[in-house]
């Protein structure tokens, strides 16, 4: 068994560390105050082929596997897990339902846009009473000659309001089950509301989308008609890979961080670190971490490998968000309190945190799948 990424995993480690250190790590600060989306720092990400990354070459992508996609994520959330979710959702949100499910000519239109970075894609799932519940959409989609007209509400869409968004992939109910539509940017009636004001996350952009006798072409459906259920189903399958790689990020963040200060902090006599409170609470982080990082890129690899991977994606899932939850707990303890002046990049860790255990699937939702995988009846 090789537990070790390849030597050219390492570099590419590497290069985005860099990137990410030199780009963003000195602005990330500033971005969260400001709420600010660095839409120049995004398009850097996307001139370094992070967003193409999965991507064959003939639509402008690295044909690069999914651990390579889980490096970049970890690397860029370990300094702001903003920009890291940006980019997990454009590439697994915007882009993948594309590349999945679209028509030769719908990737011909959209693909090379989202893989090059240039544009940012959407997906308008979540509803105010369809959340976890996704099956009770209520948003409609009814033919009117040969358009369909979407009437709906969705909220917490990522990457729906920026400058360069082309697409949000909604999900709409119709008279065999639930569709999937692609609505342009700027399409009469789609409405972008005001950005919310979110605990964490602050630099991603987050909107609900009104769709009001919102009208598009007959061939701006994504697959099959009615098929819309199965096919959002398995793109939160590589979406939930790609928030514990997010959530790893944040982890090994918190780790190194608290690691250092116990080392330099001194009270009592000498480093706090040489106190059992400390030392043991950093050991079992420890723990977490790597446990975090061994199951991230198993999934991973499962799915690189093309086999069965949705019980592997929630068990990472749920291990990973709820760790890194915990990370900046501990890491804010040893801190005390400058850990909770927004002057630490602490205090950000642990406001985005909170986020990852909801997103992509609730825990609670992780634990139903992994207990249905198990064969228990759950409901």
């Amino acid at each position: 068994m090789d537990f070790d990424l390849s030597p050219e995993h390492e570099a590419f480690r590497k290069v985005v560390r860099d990137f990410a250190e030199s780009e963003i790590a000195p602005h990330a600060a500033q971005w969260d105050e400001d709420h600010t989306f660095p839409l120049e720092t995004v398009k850097a990400m996307g001139d370094l082929g992070l967003f193409g990354l999965v991507f064959p070459a003939e639509w402008g992508g690295g044909d690069g596997d999914f651990a390579s996609l889980c490096i970049a994520i970890e690397e860029i959330g370990r300094v702001d897990q903003s920009m890291g979710i940006t980019l997990s959702a454009g590439v697994g949100l915007g882009a993948n339902p594309i590349f999945r499910f679209g028509t030769e000519d719908q990737k011909q239109r959209w693909l090379p846009d989202l893989v090059a970075g240039r544009a940012l894609g959407a997906f308008g799932l979540t509803e105010p009473d369809a959340g976890s519940d996704a099956g009770a959409t209520r948003t409609r989609a009814r033919r009117v000659g040969d358009n369909w007209v979407i009437d709906g509400t969705k909220v917490f869409i990522t990457n729906s309001g920026t400058p360069i968004t082309s697409i949000i992939t909604v999900t709409a109910r119709t008279d065999d089950g639930i569709s999937t539509f692609v609505v342009e940017a700027g399409t009469p009636g789609l409405t972008i509301e005001t950005p919310y004001r979110k605990l964490g996350w602050h630099a991603s952009d987050t909107h609900g989308v009104i769709l009001d006798n919102c009208s598009v072409p007959d061939h701006h459906i994504l697959g099959a008609s009615g098929s819309g259920f199965r096919n959002f189903l398995s793109i939160l399958d590589d979406g939930r890979i790609a928030i514990s790689a997010l959530a790893l990020g944040c982890a090994r963040a918190c780790l190194g961080s608290a690691i250092a200060y116990a080392k330099e902090r001194n009270a009592f006599g000498g480093p706090i670190g040489r106190n059992q409170g400390i030392a043991f609470a950093l050991a079992d982080l420890e723990v977490a971490v790597e446990n975090a990082a061994n199951l991230t890129y198993k999934a991973a690899w499962l799915k690189d490998q093309g086999r069965p991977f949705t019980h592997a994606a929630a068990i990472a899932k749920l291990y990973s968000t709820e760790a890194a939850v915990t990370a900046t707990r501990v890491a804010t303890q040893v801190f005390g309190g400058s850990g909770f002046i927004e002057a630490n990049p602490i205090a950000r860790f642990y406001r985005d945190a909170k986020i990852l255990e909801i997103g992509e699937g609730t825990s609670e939702i992780q634990r139903i799948v992994i207990a249905r995988g198990l064969g228990l009846p759950v409901s």
